[in-house]
């Protein structure tokens, strides 16, 4: 509806020129500007790049989006996805604007072509394939005839045009994406040039991190001299008890104990009659399904089930019951039930293997066999011969000469109840025993079947009990949080000293985004995240949230400002990296000058060997990845000696016992082509994030959601 609206802001005259070229080509995106929505109302919801998104047409965005994906996805997920799309289109819509990247007509033809639209039957003609015209014809009919359905078309069509500039867009970069042959030589020689080395270590193990002082300064300095590495986001720690509502062991003592007395009669005083009734328990009882429709939580089912499809926990005492007899109560899950054997079935399910041989004018007989009836039971014979040979593997007969659409499994039809299939098939596969072929002729053919297995098959009737809180144990909770909420916000204990008073469980978590929803332990708590943002909430302030199945106490614990890490917040990972550094420097220092056999006696460490080294592949045996230390074996002729290495896992010194250049090869334009396909296929994505990273957006999504 953008579309029209902007329409209706046009002129007179502009109306009129777009009105003629709707009639000639009903795309009517082609024929609009760029400018599909409409004016800035309200709110911005975000600024990329100058350009303001209105929370209006945000949010009809994400009703629309709403309306595609259904209720699967969550409220935030679709805010969430409608803005990358948005951030997406506005940067990359910026370099469509500087290039003059457009689509025409046969452009969009073209693009719909090689998608999923294509696929569209009202889109193809009667052979099944895309039909310009038939294309063309269906929305101009959408139009006069079905006005939501077109609507939903323009919005379809709007992502069509953006798709088909995107692939304009990122194919020219494509064609500026290639590779050398040198290049190709080297990414070959990379891979296949091997080196042999004999190698001394010192982990950094050896020297202990209590030795080792790194100040508060120290990781500032790092952290300054590496701002890309250490960039954080506005970010929330809080800490939470949550009080959940669940049963309690009176609670589940209580169920049991109900669920107990329903297997035995009782007595009732009947006022009516003036007389006691006596009314049959599950052990007596009748009418099975109407004694579970008045006191279990679950229907009767009817229906026949092997061992399988039984509790699994509770599958092998099931089966042996006699008929008439009770399992129970037992425990499974969060239901405590009472299970009945109704009635068994011998082998009442068969697993079968078949071989259809189909012919012209049998049912659903595919329209490419064209053998006559007598030329399929004469097959069929044949093949029956072949099943009952010695040796013979019936999947694979099946696999190669059965019509049926089971031919791909091998014949394999599965397990199957009586009446299942059809008569004649029926009869044989519950009239022979297990391993028997015979033949049989049915309206779809003659089937060579093999019965495979049979299984024994029971109709049990279980009463459920969900295992619930009751009400008293809710008031209970609802007054142990209340309390918990009041004492904690009147500040005399800290929060985790009165939590372990109480014996809570205190549960943290760290660097929430403002736009997350989801907290570990507790699923979807977006007023959660929000509380932990507002401008008003102070660390260390206390709320009560009510959620799902009980109450969460929660405290703000930190706030991290959007920007540069603090010391404090870098120092978990840039505290092993100066540790790291100041241990290499520490062994350096402490065996300059040595030779390998010196290093490695005075180390008290042995002397190793790795053989076939590449630098695509700079894996140490006994040491790990280690790129710089196999770098630099490269680097080094036959029989020399390396100076200390900086290693990932320590300190190394390398001697080079053999080099082995990779065989010289006549073309590289393998390799050279590989690199080409290799670096285009980066070009989607990385270049979005360039752009991306080098946008000016601002965010305030979380203002409104």
């Amino acid at each position: 509806m953008a579309i029209l609206e902007n329409i209706r802001k046009r002129t007179t005259v502009l109306i009129l020129i777009i009105g003629l070229a709707l009639f000639a080509f009903v795309i009517s995106g082609v024929f609009t500007s760029s400018n599909m929505g409409g004016g800035k109302v309200g709110s911005a919801v975000a600024e990329i790049n100058g350009e303001e998104v209105s929370i209006d047409a945000f949010r009809s965005k994400v009703e629309a989006a709403s309306r595609r994906v259904g209720p699967t996805t969550s409220s935030l997920q679709l805010v969430n996805q409608v803005w990358d799309q948005e951030v997406k289109n506005t940067i990359l819509g910026e370099q469509f604007e500087d290039l003059g990247i457009g689509v025409e007509q046969d452009q969009i033809i073209d693009f719909l072509k090689t998608t999923g639209y294509a696929q569209n039957p009202e889109f193809q003609n009667e052979n099944g394939v895309f039909d310009p015209n038939r294309f063309k014809n269906t929305i101009a009919d959408w139009k006069s005839n079905s006005p939501a359905q077109y609507d939903a078309w323009l919005e379809t069509e709007k992502t069509i045009i953006q798709l088909a500039k995107e692939q304009t867009y990122y194919n020219l970069i494509k064609a500026g994406v290639g590779a050398t042959l040198k290049e190709g030589e080297l990414d070959y020689k990379l891979a296949n040039d091997k080196v042999d080395i004999k190698y001394a270590r010192v982990p950094y193990s050896s020297i202990a991190d209590s030795t080792i002082s790194v100040s508060k300064s120290d990781i500032s300095s790092y952290v300054n001299a590496h701002k890309e590495e250490y960039k954080q986001e506005d970010a929330r720690d809080i800490q939470f008890v949550y009080f959940e509502e669940k049963a309690s062991a009176a609670d589940e003592t209580a169920v049991k104990e109900k669920i107990t007395k329903l297997l035995d009669n009782t007595v009732e005083y009947n006022s009516q009659t003036d007389r006691n009734d006596t009314i049959l328990g599950f052990r007596n009882t009748k009418n099975v399904a109407a004694f579970l429709d008045r006191n279990s939580d679950t229907k009767f089912d009817t229906i026949y089930k092997d061992k399988k499809q039984l509790p699994a926990l509770f599958a092998d005492t099931l089966a042996t019951l006699s008929v008439g007899n009770i399992y129970g109560p037992y425990k499974d899950g969060n239901f405590y039930k009472l299970s009945k054997m109704v009635a068994k079935k011998t082998n009442g399910s068969v697993k079968a293997s078949h071989i259809l041989i189909a012919y012209e004018g049998a049912t659903r007989a595919n329209p490419e066999v064209k053998r006559t009836k007598e030329e399929a039971e004469e097959k069929a014979k044949e093949l029956l011969k072949d099943a009952k040979k010695t040796g013979t593997v019936f999947v694979e007969l099946a696999r190669d000469n059965s019509d049926g659409p089971s031919a791909a499994n091998g014949g394999d039809l599965g397990y199957f109840q009586r009446g299942t299939m059809v008569p004649k098939f029926n009869d044989f596969a519950f009239g022979n025993k297990v391993g028997a072929i015979g033949l049989v002729e049915t309206d779809f053919g003659f089937h060579v079947i093999k019965i495979d297995d049979k299984q024994d098959i029971y109709q049990i009737a279980t009463i459920t009990r969900e295992i619930l809180p009751s009400e008293e144990t809710i008031n209970t909770l609802f007054t142990d949080a209340t309390k918990f909420e009041m004492e904690s916000i009147e500040g005399s204990k800290a929060f985790l000293d009165l939590a372990k008073e109480n014996e809570y469980s205190v549960r943290p978590v760290n660097k929430i985004k403002a736009m997350d929803e989801n907290l570990p332990g507790l699923g979807t708590q977006r007023s959660i995240v929000q509380w932990a943002f507002n401008e008003d909430t102070d660390n260390g302030s206390i709320k009560r949230f009510n959620v799902n199945n009980g109450y969460v106490i929660a405290q703000l614990t930190a706030k991290y400002k959007k920007g540069l890490m603090s010391p404090e917040d870098a120092s978990a990972s840039v505290l092993p990296i100066l540790r790291k550094q100041r241990k290499a420097a520490q062994i350096i220092s402490a065996n300059s000058g040595k030779a390998l056999d010196a290093f490695a006696k005075d180390n008290n460490i042995s002397v190793s060997t790795a053989s076939a080294l590449t630098v695509k592949s700079p894996t140490i045996p006994g040491a790990g990845n280690e790129p710089v230390v196999v770098g630099n074996a490269f680097g080094l002729a036959e029989n020399e000696t390396s100076k200390l290495i900086e290693g990932n896992t320590g300190v190394f010194m390398v001697t080079v016992t053999k080099k082995t250049d990779a065989i010289k090869l006549d073309n590289y334009s393998t390799y050279a082509n590989s690199l080409k396909n290799s670096n285009g296929t980066k070009v989607t994505t990385e270049v979005y994030n360039a752009l991306k990273e080098g946008a000016d957006i601002k965010d305030n999504r979380a203002t409104f959601y």
